[in-house]
């Protein structure tokens, strides 16, 4: 095998241990609303679990923030325990399950820039997707249209 082929599945499996979602933010009123076209801003939402992870993304002035995003994704613990009597042989049944609770479920954004312009908002995504919307507002006066 070719070593730049190994060097790209190298490269695709640690991607696949962390992902990225894309995030847009459009301003529906305050001074980036009145631009025309009125910018939209595209965010990098990072997770490692699915239910929070880093953002960043840039102002339509090109100032960069960065912060957190993270949502409510209840989850269902159960335990069993007993005997099993099978002709594999007895054993014991001891174990943990836990999983997704079906809904949606609301989170929040919150990020600082580096000129200290705060943006923060809430959404509602879908249990186990990466989709949602919301709304958010900064410090600037503009409010926007969140949609992922």
């Amino acid at each position: 095998m070719p070593l730049r082929l190994v060097s790209l599945v190298a490269v695709l499996a640690l991607s696949a241990c962390g992902s990225s979602s894309d995030m847009q933010l459009y301003p529906t009123a305050g001074p980036f609303s009145q631009q025309t076209p009125p910018p939209v801003i595209h965010a990098t939402a990072e997770t490692s679990d699915g239910t929070s992870g880093a953002l960043s993304f840039r102002l339509p002035d090109r100032t960069k923030c960065s912060g957190t995003w993270s949502a409510l994704a209840p989850k269902v613990v159960s335990r069993s325990r007993g005997l099993s009597l099978s002709l594999r042989g007895p054993g014991g049944n001891v174990g943990n399950k836990t999983e997704s609770v079906g809904g949606i479920n609301p989170g929040e954004i919150y990020a600082v820039c580096k000129d200290g312009t705060v943006v923060q908002g809430k959404f509602m995504m879908g249990s186990s997707t990466t989709s949602g919307t919301g709304t958010a507002t900064d410090t600037r006066g503009n409010t926007y249209k969140l949609l992922f």
